[in-house]
């Protein structure tokens, strides 16, 4: 029975303290790893209870039931398998944290990336017709937080017509819709029209899944060849 006690309290210690390494590395509370991925090294992370961050504590996420754990662990892992460890290192992206109902200052989102914390948070209950693309977004702002210089937003911004304006953040407009457009004019959905950033996570993830469309107009030309040639300046290896 001692033995028992002894081996309990040993798995507790041991459980704590790798709460309090993964809490010290990313600053995130009640965390514990999913699984450590053996070709690119990202270490997944899942809520095991709600938590609350951010500087004014207005970043919360809660816990998932293990059924929709797994199955979403499937589709992100799939996804995120598309970036090579040497990738990741450059873009500054090492732990991935797993939880839903994700939402910043009470407004629900898909994702909140950290590139200096090396993480992405993602809600795994973001609305299935888009989450894979969400996933890939959602690394598109951690390359862009990271290079600024490169993914220049005045450079991308004279893509645009001359009479066209991006509203000053992704949450000072009404301009929220996800669905691709076949008429694109520039644009490949509602929610590219927000932000420059937003575009450019936008024609990223769509590129990501496979995008194509035999009639891509000139506008959207220019910011695929941007987002391209970028891209291959982080990393020349890198496969779209």
């Amino acid at each position: 029975m001692n033995l028992i006690r002894l081996i309990l309290l040993s798995l507790f210690i041991l459980t704590q303290a790798q709460a309090d390494t993964i809490y010290n590395l990313i600053k995130i509370p009640n965390l514990e790893i999913y699984e450590i991925n053996k070709s690119n090294k990202l270490r997944y992370l899942y809520a095991k209870q709600p938590f609350t961050i951010g500087i004014d504590n207005n970043i919360d996420c809660f816990n998932s039931n293990k059924k929709d754990l797994d199955k979403k662990f499937k589709i992100i892992e799939k996804n995120l398998n598309r970036y090579n460890q040497n990738f990741l290192k450059k873009i500054n992206l090492k732990y991935i944290v797993l939880c839903e109902d994700l939402s910043i200052s009470r407004i629900n989102t898909a994702g909140i990336p950290d590139n200096i914390m090396k993480t992405l948070i993602l809600d795994i209950k973001f609305n299935e017709k888009y989450f894979e693309r969400v996933i890939h977004h959602e690394v598109f702002h951690i390359i862009n937080d990271s290079y600024k210089e490169i993914f220049d937003e005045k450079i991308w911004s004279d893509f645009n017509k001359n009479e066209f304006k991006y509203a000053k953040c992704s949450t000072c407009t009404d301009k929220l819709g996800l669905d691709t457009y076949l008429d694109t004019k520039g644009f490949l959905t509602e929610y590219s029209q927000s932000t420059a950033s937003e575009d450019m996570a936008e024609v990223f993830s769509h590129l990501m899944i496979g995008y194509k469309q035999k009639n891509i107009d000139p506008i959207l030309e220019k910011k695929i060849q941007f987002i391209k040639t970028n891209l291959l300046k982080i990393d020349e290896n890198f496969i779209l």
